[in-house]
């Protein structure tokens, strides 16, 4: 423990000497590749983008807003937060895809069949990516939901929101997984 503390001392010691310094064109492309969030794909070739930052809390604040309407069974405030014309990957496979009036109504539709819904939010994080310059929000979450004969669910939820240039919803992938409690836990 120690030598960690000395070692990261003496290099807080170093760098405060060196701030005066101008910075090298090599510490200069360190910066710049940091800055963009490009990673080392350790020869992977993503398929769409291995280059993000973080996004625009703003859209964040659209997801918590659709999340909320949808616990409380109105899905009709969160029309304006999507565009003219959207596809939505729900995680049991299905495809909601077209203007945004029916889509939302197949929404709604699913809402209905539930008496209540209750979210718990896990994580959200807005990111941007810089090559593509698509802004999406991730969330991760469970959601306890009661059918109309009682019956109690939970799932482990995360989802993927993509917004247009217009700042609307054009794209939604879900994913979940069953909650249950592990054998031997209380």
């Amino acid at each position: 423990m120690k030598q960690i503390f000395i070692v990261i001392a003496a290099t807080g010691i170093i760098a405060c000497n060196n701030a005066e310094k101008t910075p090298t064109e090599e510490t200069k492309a360190v910066s710049t590749t940091k800055a963009s969030g490009i990673v080392n794909t350790s020869g992977y070739s993503p398929t769409y983008s291995s280059s993000f930052e973080m996004g625009d809390v703003k859209n964040a604040e659209i997801v918590l807003s659709l999340w909320k309407d949808f616990d409380n069974g109105n899905l009709e405030p969160s029309k304006v937060h999507f565009a003219d014309s959207i596809t939505l990957y729900s995680a049991d496979g299905n495809i909601i895809a077209g203007p945004k009036d029916s889509a939302v109504a197949n929404v709604q539709h699913y809402r209905d069949m539930f008496s209540s819904v209750k979210s718990t939010v896990h994580a959200i994080f807005p990111i941007k990516s810089t090559d593509k310059d698509e802004d999406w929000v991730g969330i991760w979450g469970t959601e306890v939901s009661t059918d109309k004969k009682g019956k109690i669910d939970s799932v482990y939820l995360q989802e993927t929101w993509r917004f247009n240039k217009e700042g609307k919803i054009n794209l939604l992938y879900q994913h979940s997984r069953v909650a249950k409690p592990q054998k031997g836990s209380k």
